[in-house]
């Protein structure tokens, strides 16, 4: 292993087969502009996701993850940017043998964007069932950074519980909710918005969202 490999501390995403691919490609792409490194684990229910949203079959390569990322929210908009190279190593989501799955693994912290009711119960009640959740339940014993992004409407009171015990156990739950306050002008502004605030959480600089000033309407 190379010096440079050592020192690699990424952030993990765990994706989940909610609705909402747009807001996680955000977060990977803010991360990788921010030259930050990416472990990336995409859970088998996300692979459908991905093709119902995007039309994207997902295989664990950096060439179909590049495809996915450059795949813009709003029709006829152009590409977004990418960095030449990504630091993002991909795990398989059955792999429970995968470094993400220790803690000896060091990593800055993760996120589950977007986290569907099923993760939020599995890494609220310790159960790993696959490497997303272990790796979040890791997270939070370590006690390392977990941020969570529910994108379901309504909740059930078990969810809200589920939530509730996540918090307690010193994950964010940041759910995907965009402001309008900015003037959106177009859907991707309202992805960026749920990915800044989650770069905002785990401390990266981007400029994804327009910040409240304290005037109104500016």
């Amino acid at each position: 292993m190379t010096e440079e490999a050592a020192r690699r501390r990424p952030w993990i995403v765990g994706v989940t087969g909610a609705s909402g691919t747009p807001y996680a490609a955000a977060v990977l792409r803010g991360l990788l502009c921010a030259g930050e490194p990416v472990d990336l684990i995409v859970s088998r229910a996300a692979r459908l996701t991905l093709r119902d949203e995007v039309g994207l079959t997902w295989h664990d390569d950096l060439e179909v993850l590049r495809t996915w990322l450059r795949e813009p929210t709003d029709p006829g908009a152009p590409a977004p940017e990418l960095p030449a190279t990504l630091d993002v190593r991909i795990w398989a989501a059955t792999d429970l043998a995968a470094a993400p799955s220790s803690g000896s693994y060091l990593t800055r912290g993760m996120v589950v964007i977007p986290a569907s009711t099923a993760s939020v119960a599995g890494i609220a009640l310790g159960l790993s069932k696959d490497l997303l959740q272990r790796a979040a339940d890791v997270t939070l014993k370590e006690r390392r950074r977990l941020v969570v992004v529910p994108r379901e409407t309504p909740l059930t009171g078990t969810t809200l519980r589920h939530l509730v015990r996540l918090d307690e156990a010193g994950a964010v739950v940041l759910p995907a909710a965009p402001a309008f306050y900015g003037k959106p002008k177009n859907i991707q502004q309202l992805v960026d918005f749920v990915a800044g605030k989650v770069l905002d959480v785990l401390g990266v600089e981007h400029d994804l969202l327009t910040r409240w000033t304290g005037r109104l309407g500016t």
